[in-house]
């Protein structure tokens, strides 16, 4: 991809095969440790295997944006992002114990199967899970310090990436802290601030500007755009992951109700609630985190990969839908994630970067805000 236009699938296919190469290079080194290791060499693959490369290519553009060409090396820096990512997957998933992701039993689920005589056989491929997440944020690591860029520009790159880390725990530690609590949308709204959009747009924009060498001026142009998308793509993921369809999403979509997560959607719901609706949610909350029990790493007797998902389950889902529809709840986040696509785009309009780039990005913000899985 020499030219100035902005390609995603020719982009994304570059992306994916830096990482699989980087990746089953790793994979094949484990397995040489022990064979035993197979089963967590092949969920470190999978966890690459899909992804829409968004983050990569924030990072690029980022780094087009300051003036650089594209570069291979810059590209291998780039795709480090979506390791980045594909760590942060696995452990959510395993935090939030959530059965499906791309339509594939989640990494604690599949590594079940790794350790069925252990004594403690779902504790055991929960264990497993969180090593496969750790070691790929490690590689995230590994790839873009061997990225072929120049270490000078490596460095001064350093700090953004303790930044980056630092926020992602940070958000998925206060969603852990604010789950169960009585919803608040602004701090549902924070918790999507810290725990996707910085690590999903602002970070690697200004990591790719850091690299690149941008002026301040430019770099506050990419936070001022990349902040409020961030938090429009989550917004939309939390619509998504409540009204989509499971067969487009992968996932399993009563999962953020079953654990009581922080969403916007579900505060905005609480907000607009009369104390009967409210006593009403409460009641439909308690019973899908009742269904939700029992499923374990394994699925256990909840019903395989659906995570014990049932008629009840399913009914209390539906009411719930039903009770946030009569509030007009989607509608009001709909407008919140149209009110951060605007503030993004209007970023853009001062923004001091070549012309493709501006383009890259105002494609990128339509892509990211209005996907429909």
């Amino acid at each position: 991809m020499t030219t100035e236009a902005w390609e995603p699938g020719a982009f994304r296919a570059r992306i994916d095969a830096v990482l699989r190469r980087f990746v089953a290079e790793e994979a094949d080194l484990l397995v040489d440790v022990d064979p035993a290791l197979g089963p967590v060499a092949a969920e470190l693959e999978a966890a690459v295997a899909h992804g829409k490369r968004l983050r990569a290519a924030f990072c690029y553009w980022g780094w087009r944006g300051g003036g650089q060409p594209d570069s291979e090396a810059l590209l291998r820096a780039a795709a480090s992002m979506e390791l980045v990512h594909a760590a942060a997957v696995v452990h959510d998933d395993l935090i939030d114990a959530s059965p499906l992701r791309h339509g594939r039993p989640t990494a604690h689920r599949a590594l079940r199967a790794a350790v069925p005589d252990h004594p403690r056989a779902d504790a055991a491929a929960r264990s497993l899970a969180m090593l496969v997440g750790d070691l790929l944020m490690s590689l995230a690591g590994q790839l873009f310090v061997t990225s072929g860029l120049p270490a000078a520009y490596l460095a001064r790159a350093r700090p953004l990436w303790a930044a980056l880390a630092r926020d992602l725990v940070a958000g998925e530690c206060l969603e852990i802290l604010r789950t169960g609590a009585a919803p608040d949308t602004a701090a549902s709204l924070k918790v999507v601030r810290y725990k996707t959009a910085k690590y999903t747009v602002e970070q690697p924009l200004l990591i790719g500007g850091t690299l690149a060498g941008a002026a301040p001026r430019l770099r506050e142009g990419y936070s001022a755009y990349g902040l409020p998308l961030g938090e429009a793509f989550q917004l939309r993921d939390d619509l998504l992951g409540l009204f989509g369809d499971p067969a487009r999403t992968g996932k399993a979509n009563a999962d953020d109700l079953r654990g009581r997560r922080p969403t916007a959607l579900l505060a905005e719901t609480w907000r607009l609630a009369d104390p009967v609706q409210r006593g009403r949610l409460s009641a439909l909350l308690d019973a899908g985190e009742e269904a939700g029990t029992g499923g374990g790493a394994g699925g256990g007797s909840g019903g395989g990969a659906g995570g014990g998902s049932g008629r009840g389950e399913d009914g209390a889902l539906d009411e719930v839908r039903a009770l946030m529809r009569g509030l007009r709840a989607p509608e009001r986040v709909e407008a919140m994630i149209a009110a951060r696509v605007d503030e993004a785009l209007g970023a853009l309009d001062g923004l001091d970067a070549p012309p493709a780039a501006v383009a890259a990005l105002t494609s990128l913000a339509h892509s990211a805000s209005a996907r429909l899985h």
